[in-house]
């Protein structure tokens, strides 16, 4: 391609960019430091508890607008669980179902996000539309995202979901915690609130984690010995207990460690310490190539008949 002055801008405003943009990761990462857990609220679901009514799925599709609607009737239909269901963008919560061996009944469990504490979305959001809330929601600002979709890649749990289907105005779906309409002003989510076996309980994040444990003592042969979400990858506000091993029911097995520990330091010394210099080389290598004097390209050769080779 012929590199004249106009295509030489371009390339250095798009080196430029790239500069600016390390800047406002480093920015992001100081405007949304990790913080402590212990006023963050959760959720508790018992899976020996759900029996697969969907209320959960139905209340979310009422409270939340955005969402489209769907009739009584879908609720009802026990065929969704013929499959594997995840949410996508016009469904924030899901319920499957699980036949295992040794069980005589189904396992049911209800999946939305986790709400991380340290969530991995929001930090691989570039331009700050993914925010983690006082009380330990994450939510996403539709206003502020580009549709990278870098969130989508970042969840360990593959919840974030883009409207494919939406070619004008597609958006990042995903469950809010009900913050501005309900938890923010300390309510119950809807779907918590409507769950007619209480197999779900909202309160304290720290204050679940004793009342799991104290399940778990009481009745050791109902439970396995662990609460899914109190510990992985750095935690989790919605918790989990279970009678059958986690990774049988599509929780999957993760360190304790968080995403973020582990790509951020690598982000930040990155951009600190080595994209700008090198973007810096690069534009005063390139301002060096432009102005380094051209030579003329010589004359065509003629051959015996006076006519250009």
């Amino acid at each position: 391609m012929e590199i004249n002055r106009r295509n030489f801008l371009k390339q250095l405003g798009s080196i430029s960019g790239f500069v600016l943009l390390g800047k406002s990761i480093r920015a992001q990462a100081a405007e949304h430091p990790i913080k402590s857990s212990e006023n963050y609220f959760g959720v508790l679901v018992d899976t020996t508890l759900c029996v697969g009514c969907r209320s959960c799925e139905k209340a979310c599709n009422e409270i939340n607008q955005d969402l489209s609607r769907k009739t009584a009737d879908f609720f009802q239909d026990e065929s969704v669980f013929e499959k594997r269901r995840r949410m996508d963008g016009e469904t924030y919560t899901v319920v499957n179902r699980y036949f295992l061996k040794d069980q005589e009944k189904p396992v049911y469990v209800k999946f939305q996000c986790m709400h991380c504490v340290e969530p991995a979305c929001v930090s691989a959001c570039i331009v700050g539309a993914f925010s983690k809330q006082p009380n330990g929601a994450v939510i996403c600002d539709s206003s502020k995202c580009i549709g990278c979709r870098y969130c989508i890649a970042a969840c360990p749990f593959q919840v974030p979901a883009y409207e494919f289907n939406n070619a004008f105005t597609p958006n990042i779906r995903k469950c809010t915690f009900c913050f501005e309409k309900r938890t923010s002003k300390g309510e119950t989510p809807a779907c918590v609130e409507a769950c007619p076996t209480e197999a779900m309980i909202f309160g304290k994040r720290d204050e679940l984690i004793e009342l799991a444990r104290e399940r778990i003592k009481r009745y050791p042969d109902r439970y396995v010995p662990h609460i899914y979400g109190e510990h992985e990858l750095g935690g989790t506000s919605w918790l989990y207990l279970s009678g059958v091993p986690f990774e049988q029911i599509d929780l999957p097995k993760f360190g304790t460690k968080s995403i973020p520990s582990y790509t951020e330091p690598i982000q930040h010394a990155i951009f600190n310490h080595f994209i700008p210099p090198l973007a810096l080389y690069g534009l005063l290598g390139g301002l060096m190539w432009f102005l380094k004097p051209k030579k003329k390209e010589s004359e065509p050769a003629l051959d015996e008949g006076g006519v250009d080779k």
